[in-house]
């Protein structure tokens, strides 16, 4: 499960065909942080400021967060945390020059970067909802997750007796399709990481 990783940079941006975001965000996101999330509202292309790590409506803590930041396609209609956002259909893209995860080596977990090939950055898809905290308006976002026990390059990660997890890749092609479907139609997209487009390698942490 993906509890780390680094949001496209905002002189990058331009090469998923955006605009840049206003707002300020870290170069290296962990969950409860704030990052830049892309969705789309009547039809148009729009930045939010989110929270990593779902905080459904009935919550009111931002703490929430560091435990919501992956949601299991097999079970996100069905959790409190998620299934207000899945009912509605709420669907986004981060926008991801880097994922991170932990690959044991030698029995001792490394922190691993992921990443594609041709060195561009790739959008995540995920789900996204808002609360009310304070009196301020506070959104936020999870990452969906599949299997991938079986997948020749994701089964690498996390401890050898886990089951293995994906995050779903969107590529370019179902950008916009993905982020203006509907549950029902969902599942369309839960794509595996496609075999060959994305490396690895050991990356010294920093936070």
């Amino acid at each position: 499960m993906c509890t780390n990783y680094e949001p496209i940079s905002k002189d990058r941006v331009y090469l998923l065909d955006l605009f840049e975001p206003t707002f300020e965000y870290k170069a290296d996101v962990y969950p409860g942080y704030d990052c830049p999330l892309i969705f789309s509202k009547d039809g148009h292309i729009e930045w939010r400021q989110v929270k990593f790590g779902m905080i459904p409506p009935w919550s009111h803590d931002l703490k929430f967060s560091k435990y919501t930041y992956n949601a299991r396609t097999e079970t996100v209609d069905k959790k409190p945390s998620f299934r207000h956002a899945w009912a509605k259909s709420q669907f986004a893209l981060i926008p991801v020059e880097k994922i991170y995860e932990p690959k044991y080596v030698n029995g001792k977990a490394e922190r691993w970067g992921i990443y594609r090939e041709d060195g561009l950055p790739f959008t995540v898809a995920a789900i996204y909802d808002s609360t009310v905290i304070d009196g301020q308006q506070v959104r936020s976002m999870s990452m969906l997750t599949i299997n991938a026990d079986n997948h020749p390059f994701m089964s690498q990660f996390h401890k050898p007796e886990d089951e293995k997890r994906s995050i779903i890749v969107i590529p370019e092609e179902y950008r916009e399709d993905w982020l203006n479907c509907k549950k029902e139609e969902a599942h369309q997209f839960f794509l595996e990481m496609p075999v060959g487009e994305f490396n690895t390698s050991s990356f010294i942490r920093k936070r």
